[in-house]
């Protein structure tokens, strides 16, 4: 079983889980190990240097984050009859604490950033707190380009880390799956990648992982997570031995919507589906040169930078 995640059984203990909520104690610190292992002789080394601290900085955040106020049983209820998430992304009202996460990962990650970083980093920090509200609507909403569009990612990392503690502190009962399986029955946000694992009671099984707050939630294999087509489903990867991950990375492409999601292989339970996903950039390339185009955002990442 991945370290980075507490398996929560929806059935029955003799059943594989439905839904694998994020541990908030290892989630963002064992992915910054991961970004750091993935740097090591890579040619992106620096900028996956750099993720590793802000998910450093995530981490921090989060064990220092104050206990949220979660919806109440009514609604909890309501959100379970009508297969509803419990914490929808555009939604759910954001406690004020997520801005003070935000100010910390600018305060961790400043001092070691590349001069443009450095520079992007003091513009935010000098953001009111109506534009940084403005700011993570963009987020939320997936509206990614434009004016500021490098912001967003420091945006997001603190968004995830108020997302993540609050599908951590939610029980079985409270997440449940939703008519529509290719978005996160926690918050209702799109995938960034989905991952295969080779052991434990989740072995061989696919799970999508929450590009928000880091919620796992089964798919069958050989079906788009976009359309929901199970038929035209092909499987690329790089060939290249100067990326560790080029074999265990695939990008999924359906033929019915021209979309694609990356799906990683886990060996040896070392993976991470956001930084195994921001380490095979190249793959990226090539899937959208050939026409598809990618269903689920990395927020970590600035599309086109």
């Amino acid at each position: 079983m991945n370290t980075t995640t507490s398996v929560i059984p929806i059935k029955s203990s003799s059943e594989p889980p439905h839904v694998i909520a994020p541990d908030a104690k290892t989630i963002f610190a064992t992915r910054a190990q991961r970004f750091e292992q993935l740097a090591e002789g890579h040619t992106l080394s620096d900028w996956l240097r750099f993720l590793a601290a802000i998910t450093r900085a995530q981490h921090e955040a989060l064990q220092s984050l104050p206990a949220l106020a979660l919806p109440d049983a009514a609604q909890l209820a309501r959100a379970r009859e009508h297969r509803m998430p419990p914490l929808p992304a555009q939604s759910w009202p954001r406690d004020p604490a997520w801005r003070k996460s935000l100010l910390q990962i600018i305060a961790a990650v400043s001092p070691a950033a590349p001069e443009a970083a450095r520079n992007d980093l003091a513009r935010l920090a000098a953001c009111d707190a109506e534009r940084i509200e403005a700011l993570a609507e963009r987020v939320l909403h997936t509206e990614l380009y434009g004016e500021d569009a490098a912001l967003l990612p420091y945006v997001a990392a603190a968004l995830q880390v108020l997302w993540t503690a609050g599908a951590a502190r939610l029980g079985v009962s409270d997440i449940a799956a939703l008519d529509v399986p290719g978005v996160c029955p926690c918050c209702g946000f799109l995938p960034v990648a989905s991952i295969v694992r080779n052991s434990g009671e989740t072995s061989n099984l696919r799970y999508l992982h929450c590009a928000l707050c880091n919620t796992e939630w089964n798919l069958v294999r050989v079906k788009c997570s976009s359309c929901d087509a199970n038929e035209g489903i092909s499987y690329r990867h790089l060939e290249s031995e100067d990326i560790k991950t080029a074999g265990a990375v695939r990008a999924e492409t359906c033929e019915s919507c021209k979309s694609y999601l990356k799906i990683v292989y886990s060996e040896k339970d070392t993976v991470d589906p956001v930084a195994d996903d921001l380490a095979t950039l190249a793959l990226d390339i090539l899937v959208d040169e050939a026409g598809y185009a990618r269903s689920g955002p990395n927020l970590l990442l600035v599309p086109g930078g």
